[in-house]
């Protein structure tokens, strides 16, 4: 089975990165994850309501991280690091990010 996730800043920039060959993580270790570049990152809820879903908290760290995270090779395995705890932490193994949208994809 394919297992990717891939981040979109827009329709020529979309960064795969390729999850095939590396370990997974456990669901809890990938909250975790991601909620400390959440919070490193000093992201903010993007809902009225304060509510950060999984999926939000996926987006804001992609999108407060920056391209460069996605595009250098010197941020490469932070990169990693974020799609494997997007890909757990959303239960999915091929996931899209697009930041032009704010969305996610399965």
């Amino acid at each position: 089975m394919r297992s990717q996730v891939a981040v979109t800043w827009n329709d020529s920039r979309t960064y795969r990165i390729d999850l095939e060959e590396v370990q997974p993580i456990p669901h809890e270790q990938a909250r975790v994850w991601l909620d400390q570049q959440f919070t490193e990152l000093d992201c903010e809820p993007i809902r009225q309501s304060g509510k950060v879903l999984t999926a939000d908290k996926v987006l804001c760290v992609a999108q407060a991280a920056g391209e460069k995270h996605f595009r250098d090779a010197e941020h490469r395995e932070w990169a990693i690091s974020f799609a494997r705890a997007a890909s757990a932490a959303l239960a999915k193994p091929v996931v899209t990010v697009d930041l032009t949208t704010m969305s996610i994809g399965y």
